[in-house]
């Protein structure tokens, strides 16, 4: 029988360090839709052009080579997956280099054109959770349940620290904030909050908490239907 779940998009938006990938893998698990990680098809992107030695600072080089690596993101939940080029590239684009490079990378209207196109082609027909940090405005303006989760910068950046295992807080901070200013004044997609979207600050709520109140917009959602 089809319900509102098998059509559904959820896009959840927020910067670095404010819950989405935790969020965003047990919103989709739990009502078992499949998950899309937008920012790591960007780093795959970057990985690629750092392994081909182009100036990741070079615009006019990035946007020659957007077209040429085959990006493939896996949708489980459970076991998420990014392969470029037939390499399993899914902890080697969490690496510092990676880090450094994405932001310039992302910034590029070509490569977002072609990772736009390749998103939508992922979301298809729904039954998704998807997130990024421009998917509510520019991906997925369709999408049924739309959130945009921040924190508190200090609390992002012991998220972020711990992650990495232990990262100087501070430093972690800076470079977050760093980002936040680079993605949010970049002339292709730039960080938004998208119209309609739901604002949720984690900074206080545990994990779970946080995946309770984006259900329930869900449930909000499917209920009428």
């Amino acid at each position: 029988m089809q319900t509102i779940l098998d059509d559904i998009v959820v896009a959840i938006d927020g910067p670095s360090g404010s819950g989405k990938s935790s969020t965003s893998r047990g919103v989709a698990a739990r009502l078992g839709l499949r998950y899309l990680d937008t920012g790591a098809m960007y780093r795959g992107m970057t990985w690629w052009m750092l392994r081909g030695g182009v100036d990741v600072h070079d615009r006019e080089a990035v946007a020659e080579r957007a077209g040429r690596p085959e990006i493939l993101s896996g949708t489980d939940p459970h076991g998420p997956s990014i392969v470029v080029d037939g390499v399993d590239v899914g902890l080697a684009i969490r690496s510092a280099d990676v880090n450094a490079a994405v932001s310039p990378v992302s910034a590029v209207p070509e490569v977002r054109e072609r990772l736009v196109e390749l998103q939508r082609d992922t979301i298809g027909a729904g039954g998704i959770v998807v997130e990024g940090r421009d998917i509510g405005a520019v991906v997925a303006p369709f999408a049924q349940v739309k959130v945009y989760l921040t924190a508190d910068p200090a609390a992002r950046a012991q998220r972020r620290a711990a992650e990495e295992g232990g990262t100087d807080i501070d430093s972690t901070q800076q470079s977050l904030l760093a980002r936040d200013a680079i993605d949010s004044s970049r002339e292709a997609s730039p960080l938004t909050m998208a119209e309609g979207a739901v604002h949720i600050d984690t900074t206080g709520h545990t994990l779970d908490e946080v995946i309770d109140q984006v259900v329930a917009l869900v449930e909000a959602v499917e209920a009428p239907a």
